[in-house]
């Protein structure tokens, strides 16, 4: 007897699909963190997720993966037998160049090993670290949805062949994400569509890794910056701008020096491709810290007035768990609504998401 599966509706199955279980929330020593999301309609652009890796991937079986490999690339490949792996098929391709030396294989193999080497060493911090993303799709309705699920798919998908290949997530992750959500000039032509068109999938993104002791690096593609409220102070902490690095949304903006520069269509061409030192720090340095990350529609980032109404419900939440403090931020925003409603502005309610991360 097959047992029968309720059928979900679109908006059902990619509000589903936006929304992370409570079973997924990382656990770290002295880190809580929790995040919640509010559609403005039956389904929204605003999507949150944590990134748990010792619950996502098999950390264990991936660091003794590397290690094999990093013996088997050290040793060559007996005279008739197939090829084992990347390394024995480059030799291959070695030796039948001119110039060809016996050492070159010795060399190849030692620095190919060498990297697998790396790779486990740097597996071994997945299990002290766990990530957030944060994405705010243009829009608050199906569309919006389905490009938040897009950058989340592609996201994984990417981190699948970053783990593999580096053991972590780099920089060429944020780099090729932002590259799948660039407007193709050759679909452009085909679907006879004008530059001053507004037909771009337009997605902000900010995603981060928190490790014990508060320590949290992140990317920022056009999303509204963290919030960092001191338990000592009771208040929001300014922090150094230069240590906030900010790129445009995702899609914008192509590095002019990427080999696909001249197939997509960039706002303008950033100098060049993004890096380790494009990655921001902030780090909680005393119990009660707090970070928050959220959407547009709690806080656009700027308004001084708005900052200094989440400053009180935090102080009136400080004490509480992660759980609590988030769900506060986002009944206060939801009464905003309710004003904006009265006032006739009903388009300007937008998908709320906050998360939190707190050292405890």
């Amino acid at each position: 007897m097959t047992k029968d599966y309720p059928v979900l509706n679109i908006d059902e199955y990619l509000r589903d699909r936006l929304m992370p279980v409570e079973g997924a929330i990382p656990r770290l020593p002295g880190i809580e963190m929790y995040g919640n999301s509010i559609p403005a309609g039956t389904v929204g652009g605003d999507l949150f997720e944590y990134i748990n890796f010792q619950q996502r991937y098999d950390i264990d079986a991936r660091i003794q993966r590397a290690l094999r490999l990093s013996n088997e690339f050290l040793e060559p490949l007996p005279q008739g037998a197939p090829l084992r792996n990347s390394v024995d098929d480059h030799v291959q391709w070695l030796k039948a160049t001119p110039g060809y030396r016996a050492e070159m294989e010795t060399e190849y193999r030692d620095a190919r090993s060498s990297e697998q080497a790396r790779v486990a060493e740097d597996l071994h911090e997945l299990y002290t670290t766990a990530g957030a993303l944060i994405v705010d799709a243009q829009g608050h309705g199906i569309i919006s949805a389905k490009i938040a699920s897009t950058v989340h798919d592609t996201f994984h998908a990417l981190t699948l062949s970053e783990l593999d290949r580096y053991g972590k997530t780099t920089p060429e992750l944020f780099e090729n994400l932002n590259l799948r959500l660039a407007q193709s000039v050759t679909a452009r032509n085909a679907l006879g569509i004008t530059e001053k068109e507004n037909a771009r999938e337009l997605a902000t993104m900010l995603y981060g890794e928190v490790r014990p002791g508060g320590h949290f690096r992140f990317v920022n593609f056009g999303h509204p910056p963290p919030l960092v409220y001191s338990a000592e102070y009771r208040k929001f902490m300014k922090i150094d701008e230069g240590r906030m690095v900010q790129f445009l949304a995702l899609g914008l903006q192509i590095p002019s020096d990427h080999p696909d520069r001249k197939k997509y269509y960039s706002m303008s061409f950033r100098q060049r491709e993004f890096t380790s030192s494009d990655i921001a720090e902030i780090t909680l340095m005393s119990p009660g810290d707090i970070v928050v990350l959220y959407t547009d529609g709690v806080y656009d980032g700027s308004d001084e007035q708005v900052r200094e109404q989440l400053e009180a419900v935090l102080r009136e939440y400080d004490s509480q768990p992660a759980r609590d403090i988030c769900n506060a931020l986002l009944e206060h925003a939801v009464k905003q609504d309710d004003l904006l409603r009265r006032n006739g502005d009903d388009a300007l309610i937008d998908d709320k998401t906050v998360f939190i991360i707190k050292r405890s």
